[in-house]
């Protein structure tokens, strides 16, 4: 069922039940028509033959090969694949959504589980797989649908636990346009990420950084790529991106003001790195999104 509220805005409720482990389509189609969307169900998405589609997750845009499979366990994640350039008239979508509630109270935490709670938060984000993982769980993935009862359901954890083994999934949006919380074991890097999170439109020094957790600013360089497997100086970065990308599609403030508003020093300095990193420029970047968005 869909409701309408407002011009742009159309909610629809996905098939899951709340009996169900999980809900599984898989379709052929000749283009992609759904519009961008988000929903608060888990979501494994997989395409084959569409390449030169343009996948949207969040703040990231990018035209995908051949081969294509995506985890979202964001609740407000915008995502949508659009045709783009694709030629292909014999495109294969598997979709499978699943509740944030699938394993139930503290299960996930168990240590067996560890690897896909892992995966599960750092889909928040979207995380998008390689080749070499989708050839791990394709033969499985490929008969899901036909799957029934007890034996469907440990197939798909067969999949989850396969992925979660991938070391080269990548991490597509900003995390503070997906709203990803994060749970660091680490008493010192939940200590850095909340000041910058509060405090990402001011200069930020790693000197400032240092002194509050009591570490040289060498040693903490070093402990914080150990850690996240990036520098503090990107991390700053992708926090002041996405909240110019959230701003950019949910606002109409000029993109200047956007620029200063999220602690660059200067347009052009904005537009460089904005460039960079999501392949558009601001204004690009605002005008694709909003070309075709629509709240599912």
């Amino acid at each position: 069922m869909k409701t309408t509220t407002g011009e742009h805005i159309i909610r629809e409720t996905t098939p899951l039940s709340e009996k169900d482990c999980f809900y599984i389509v898989d379709r052929c189609k000749k283009q992609f028509t759904y519009p961008i969307h988000f929903h608060s169900e888990f979501e494994l998405n997989f395409v084959q033959n569409a390449a030169g589609v343009k996948r949207v997750v969040g703040d990231s845009s990018e035209v995908i090969t051949d081969y294509d499979l995506v985890l979202i366990t964001g609740k407000e994640l915008e995502h949508a694949w659009e045709q783009n350039t694709c030629a292909s008239t014999g495109i294969r979508e598997i979709t499978i959504q699943f509740s944030h509630n699938l394993f139930f109270n503290n299960f996930i935490n168990k240590n067996q589980f560890e690897s896909i709670r892992r995966m599960l938060e750092r889909a928040q984000k979207g995380l998008s797989f390689p080749f070499s993982s989708i050839l791990r769980v394709y033969s499985i993935l490929d008969k899901l649908a036909c799957a029934q009862g007890f034996d469907a359901v440990i197939d798909f954890l067969y999949i989850l636990y396969e992925l979660s083994l991938c070391d080269e999934a990548r991490e597509l949006s900003s995390s503070s346009f997906a709203k990803a919380t994060t749970s660091s074991d680490s008493r010192r890097i939940r200590k850095i990420e909340e000041f910058i999170n509060g405090n990402y439109k001011e200069e930020i020094r790693l000197n400032q950084l240092s002194d509050m957790v009591g570490m040289t600013p060498v040693a903490l360089s070093r402990f914080f790529k150990t850690k996240m497997g990036h520098s503090i100086s990107d991390y700053i970065i992708d926090i002041r991106l996405g909240h110019a990308s959230r701003l950019l599609v949910d606002s109409d403030m000029s993109i200047a003001d956007i620029s200063y508003e999220c602690g660059f020093n200067n347009l052009s300095n904005f537009n460089r790195i904005f460039k960079k990193n999501k392949d558009c420029s601001p204004k690009e970047f605002r005008d694709n999104f909003r070309k075709v968005r629509k709240i599912i």
